[in-house]
């Protein structure tokens, strides 16, 4: 009995703990997608944001705006682009990781640009800019240049392995086809039997065809075989020539003649 409620209260506890398990899970993956969530849309704020002053500001204010959302946009396909290719790829693990080293140095610009938008002194951020501007164009031509080798990278994987299937379809391709590699066979026609397999074994009806037959008849009349029919002069096998349709009874066709009724 004190087994039992041992076990019983064992389960019980194990129960507890797999549940408060699960809901922690549970809480913490929710909290993930809200913060998510969150991010996607402030991050799709601000790029509007920058998006409308960069049009609608001319000036030192539009510059900033414009230098913000290069930078931005650079770093963010860059990221896609190495996230999605190290899932297929462990090569790409490197280039992830000099990525971020290089997201620091972009993370540290954009913060810079984001104070110079509030600087009321205008004159100096516009002698700020050229610097600015290299500095910018610096980082996001790294970017670029990951991302345009992971690509070129998985493009030259893709291409190598349609080259491969491209010669496996064409070795299986030929095998279907194996009859048009083979000779014509000698002594027959292309796609028939042999000549002497078609016309059967010699036997003595086709030796004697001009002699006595073995019941002691005569010679065959215009070298035509026993039990063949035909035209004169022919040697038509009796199994091509149709039958006689007044001794089969006519086709099947054909309609049979009513009987004559008598009055």
């Amino acid at each position: 009995m004190e087994a039992a409620i041992l076990i019983l209260t064992l389960l019980f506890v194990a129960f507890v703990v797999l549940a408060v398990y699960a809901g922690v899970k549970a809480v913490r993956a929710a909290k993930r997608g809200v913060d998510r969530t969150i991010t996607q849309a402030r991050r799709s704020v601000e790029d509007t944001t920058l998006r409308a002053k960069s049009y609608g500001q001319p000036g030192v204010q539009g510059e900033l705006a414009q230098l913000r959302l290069s930078l931005r946009t650079s770093m963010r396909a860059t990221q896609d682009a190495l996230n999605a290719g190290v899932a297929e790829d462990a090569s790409l693990r490197e280039s992830l990781e000099l990525f971020e080293r290089l997201s620091v140095h972009g993370r540290e610009l954009d913060d810079d640009l984001r104070r110079l938008e509030r600087e009321p002194d205008r004159a100096t951020v516009a002698t700020l800019l050229p610097g600015l501007k290299e500095r910018t164009g610096r980082i996001t031509h790294s970017a670029e240049s990951l991302r345009w080798a992971a690509r070129d990278r998985a493009r030259r994987f893709a291409d190598d392995d349609l080259a491969a299937l491209n010669a496996e379809i064409d070795v299986e391709a030929g095998a279907l086809r194996h009859w048009t590699t083979d000779g014509p066979v000698p002594g027959g026609d292309a796609g028939g039997p042999p000549r002497s397999e078609a016309a059967g074994p010699a036997g003595p009806a086709t030796s004697g065809a001009a002699g006595p037959t073995a019941g002691g008849a005569g010679p065959t009349v215009g070298g035509a075989r026993p039990g063949r029919s035909g035209p004169a002069g022919t040697d038509t096998p009796q199994a091509l020539t149709p039958p006689d349709a007044r001794r089969t009874g006519g086709y099947p066709w054909q309609k049979t003649a009513r009987p004559e009724t008598t009055n």
